[in-house]
């Protein structure tokens, strides 16, 4: 089988793309075909070592796939050759043939395609992870989004809105925020070309907005610290930006606020039961229509490379798809 590899750390254009031996599960394990693989942002992080998981080179980036057991080891009675599969495996996605715990192994829903389901569980999994178990949003409360047209930032959106939020979209371009209204953000904010906390503070009539879903970082998070309103909560989800923001904790005493920080794949791994709840609440709100993945570029397997420069050029908006 063909699979994109890492054999040393740097930039996409690094990786090659080899044939490599097809996997053989061992007990609890099962192989996939991959069918679908999408790009998020940590798997150009993981190239770079930059990411907190640091899988031994050589390794194959690529943390989401979508496809159909090939074969199941020993002790795997919940799958069989034929089921249609999606799953979170943290790298190695970016390959035809796929070598999975199987209790990361989950159904993909009838009504789903294979680059949908691909695109679906980690920015999904995430923002309802964030917003339901974290920040606790509650119908009523106002939800600002920064990073909005990435692929958690519109899952957040659409999340906010399933729970009665009132939900501000801010983004780079006003082409990305119109993607952002499509998925159901009630206002928006140009953060390159309007003044984010005069912008803030017009939209919520000086309160500030409840919840704050921050997957940037970088100067924007202690802005939108500033501006949150009484109790609110600042969501910790990433640092897209590249930077690291140091926060005055003051700012948490003067705005009774707290800052909460969102690791799903943690949270996965040491709660599998409410994970598994997770899951399946977001299936049931797909198959709902009230879930509707943006997937703006696909590409074949082999220009992965390219994939990933697109990413890291936050040029983005949704989710970026390799078909197998």
């Amino acid at each position: 089988m063909r699979a994109v590899l890492c054999k040393s750390y740097g930039p996409p254009d690094a990786l090659v793309f080899e044939d490599v031996a097809s996997p053989v599960p061992g007990p609890g394990e099962a192989v996939v075909t991959v069918k679908a693989a999408s790009v998020n942002f940590p798997d150009v992080l993981i190239i770079e070592n930059k990411y907190q998981v640091k899988p031994p080179l050589p390794f194959s980036p690529g943390s989401e796939l979508a496809g159909i057991v090939k074969v199941v080891g020993d002790g795997v009675t919940h799958l069989k050759p034929g089921d249609r599969v999606m799953a979170i495996t943290g790298y190695g996605a970016f390959a035809e043939e796929v070598n999975v715990d199987a209790r990361k192994l989950f159904p993909i829903p009838q009504a789903m395609d294979f680059a949908t389901a691909a695109a679906f569980g980690l920015t999904y999994g995430t923002s309802e992870h964030a917003l339901v178990d974290r920040a606790a949003l509650k119908s009523g409360e106002t939800l600002l989004v920064l990073g909005a047209a990435g692929g958690v930032g519109l899952a957040a959106i659409e999340i906010g809105k399933i729970l009665g939020a009132r939900v501000i979209a801010c983004a780079s371009t006003d082409d990305k925020l119109a993607v952002c209204r499509t998925h159901g953000a009630d206002e928006t904010i140009n953060y390159t070309t309007e003044d984010l906390r005069e912008r803030i503070k017009t939209l919520t009539n000086g309160a500030g907005p409840d919840v704050v879903y921050d997957p940037v970082g970088g100067a924007y998070t202690e802005l939108a610290l500033r501006s949150i309103a009484w109790r609110g909560r600042l969501l910790v989800v990433g640092f897209a930006a590249g930077e690291i923001p140091k926060i005055p904790l003051n700012l948490t005493l003067l705005k009774g606020c707290s800052i909460v920080g969102v690791f799903w794949g943690d949270f996965a791994r040491r709660e599998p039961q409410h994970f598994a709840e997770a899951m399946a609440r977001l299936s049931g709100w797909h198959a709902d229509g009230q879930l509707k993945p943006h997937i703006s570029n696909t590409f074949p397997l082999e220009r992965a490379a390219d994939a990933l420069k697109l990413m890291a050029a936050r040029k983005v908006m949704g989710k970026v798809v390799l078909s197998v």
